[in-house]
């Protein structure tokens, strides 16, 4: 049976990203939540951190809660600041790094069933 979940984000575990340079992400909602269609990730990104470049076959949807920022998506690069919202298809290179003096973080939606 599939519940609820109704918790301050504090609760949900912070673990270190790997192959990244000073960043945590926190599963908000996920698969082990009984979630069927996306998952909601908080990524705390230090000052001077980067996620290096990558790419993935699912997209993302993010959205910037706190910190500043820089996010590559393909040959563009883009200076993100809270309220800023970025969409980044699938099979695009992309990677993030931390500019400011506090921590850059944010949320990331990315689609389960495609990560299968």
């Amino acid at each position: 049976m599939v519940r609820e979940k109704v918790v301050h984000y504090t609760q949900v575990e912070k673990e270190r990203v790997e192959n990244a340079n000073g960043t945590w992400i926190r599963w908000l909602i996920s698969e082990r939540d009984g979630a069927p269609n996306f998952a909601m990730r908080l990524f705390e990104v230090e000052p001077g951190g980067h996620i290096p470049a990558h790419k993935h076959p699912w997209e993302h949807e993010i959205f910037v809660l706190e910190g500043e920022g820089r996010i590559r998506i393909g040959d563009n690069n883009y200076v993100v600041k809270p309220g800023y919202v970025v969409f980044i298809p699938p099979d695009i290179v992309h990677e993030y790094w931390n500019t400011g003096k506090t921590f850059l973080k944010f949320i990331c939606v990315i689609p389960l069933k495609s990560r299968k």
